[in-house]
């Protein structure tokens, strides 16, 4: 069975990683079987609208060609070549989101020779940073609103281009002395893949450890048992003090071989990648080509040709108050006037209900990329905006707080460039790395009439303004 051929090729010595390469292996032996025998959309289905003249419709993703990459990215990395390939793994906590997925916390290095791990290499960001002693100049933000003065590794994803993030973390690994030049490609994995393994296996208890870990709070529940004691008592030795991931690795793997599905197994990491709770960086450029062009490389769209929207978010509170955060999207365009003008209205709801060690009012600093050649008209709840441009994207940089059991309805307003037409309308929103599912409302007014679509923002979304025939 294929759980047998998996099994041997499992590092146990740190759950963290043990789990990371849970999904590696489950991307090579796994989603292939599972994208053969489901024959469902993998997009997301038109939704019927009211207007018999005119529809704003999703436009599906093609599994076909999903199907295709997958297929090539197994032969590539079960071959018997006896080359042995190196990656680096970004160990990001989404509970305090950043740009590229959550914070740094982590990173681990593994190696692949004939489909098999043959090492692997686990350490805290902080550890790695006490090895960089240039100055490096940090974003504006860290100095504005977290007093940060030296821009090191654990804060190197601050991009929401995941290529942009390997490219300052190897500048980073390389300033504490290492070589970032011999790695074969890069992944990044959100805390949150923690969560959705338990999911699939049930809720998981320790031995020796009074918690119980369930696909709701798991992750949470892990950091407080690894992070709270320590931090309230600073004198406690803490080499120890994930031990409990060592012990809880065999029991989670256990339990996941155990179901004997292989099907869930592969649809959880096929999952993972269209939320982009993974994301794959590769040296090879045609291999990050085919990754790129289903978008698992977490790059930000520079050839799009229409309407354009990410928002991308960065907790500067220090703290894992994004567990509590939830979004709303709801986005505008009206054509009705001498300009296309789009109005953004994003509803932050912090739903802590008090502070402690982990949790506070919310202080994030948030990104809105538009269409370059955007004009700025208006704001409401945000700080005045800092505009500039990459990517091809114009973006306004803004100041946003949630104070506990409150919740802000910011809004930026701002002309799209003229070749944003009604006639031809195409939208794309973009998801930020590790931000959740965000429900999204958009409308478009023109001339003829009001469509609306209600959509959930798991993976990126395109939609589409088609005129058709009165019938």
């Amino acid at each position: 069975m294929i759980f047998e051929k998996i099994k041997p090729y499992i590092n146990k010595r740190n759950a963290i990683i043990t789990l990371c390469l849970i999904i590696l292996i489950g991307l090579i032996f796994l989603v292939p079987r599972f994208l053969k025998n489901n024959k469902t959309t993998l997009g997301i289905k038109s939704l019927s609208l009211a207007s018999k003249a005119s529809k704003l419709l999703p436009i599906s993703d093609d599994e076909k060609k999903e199907l295709e990459v997958m297929n090539t990215l197994v032969q590539k990395f079960t071959q018997k070549d006896d080359k042995e390939r190196t990656f680096m793994i970004f160990l990001q906590n989404n509970m305090e989101l950043r740009p590229g997925g959550g914070f740094l916390g982590q990173y681990a290095i593994i190696k692949i020779k004939n489909g098999e791990v043959t090492s692997s290499f686990f350490e805290d960001a902080n550890l790695l940073d006490q090895r960089i002693h240039a100055d490096v100049a940090p974003p504006y933000p860290f100095k504005r609103m977290m007093q940060i003065k030296k821009w090191k590794f654990r804060d190197s994803n601050f991009s929401p281009d995941f290529p942009t993030n390997v490219a300052k973390a190897k500048y980073f690994y390389k300033l504490a002395g290492k070589n970032a030049d011999n790695f074969d490609g890069f992944i990044a994995v959100n805390a949150q893949v923690f969560n959705d393994v338990l999911a699939l296996t049930g809720p998981v208890s320790v031995p020796g450890y009074s918690h119980e870990f369930n696909s709701t709070d798991g992750a949470l529940k892990l950091e407080e048992v690894v992070e709270k004691q320590y931090i309230m008592n600073p004198e406690l030795d803490t080499q120890n003090r994930k031990m409990i991931m060592k012990k809880m690795t065999p029991i989670v793997i256990e339990n996941l071989f155990s179901l004997g599905n292989v099907t869930k197994i592969a649809e959880l990491v096929h999952n993972e990648f269209k939320n982009k709770n993974i994301m794959v960086n590769f040296t090879d450029p045609e291999l990050e080509s085919l990754a790129d062009s289903v978008y698992w490389t977490g790059k930000v769209a520079v050839d799009w040709g229409g309407d354009y929207l990410m928002i991308s978010d960065a907790n500067m509170g220090s703290l894992k108050t994004d567990y509590y955060i939830k979004r709303e999207i709801n986005y505008e365009v009206d054509f009705t006037g001498e300009k296309p003008v789009a109005t953004l209205n994003i509803n932050v709801k912090n739903t802590a209900t008090y502070g402690d060690w982990r949790t506070s009012d919310y202080h994030e600093y948030m990104r809105v990329y538009v269409p370059k050649g955007s004009n700025f008209l208006d704001r409401k709840m945000v700080g005045y905006p800092n505009i500039g441009e990459e990517f091809k994207k114009t973006y306004f940089g803004v100041i946003l707080h949630s104070v506990m059991k409150t919740e802000t309805d910011g809004m930026i307003k701002y002309e799209l460039p003229d070749n944003i037409k009604a006639e031809d309308y195409r939208l794309l929103i973009q998801k930020q790395s590790g931000a959740g599912d965000i429900p999204v409302h958009v409308t478009i007014k023109t001339k003829d009439g009001e469509f609306t679509q209600d959509q959930t923002l798991k993976d990126d979304l395109k939609f589409e303004f088609i005129k058709t025939s009165n019938q």
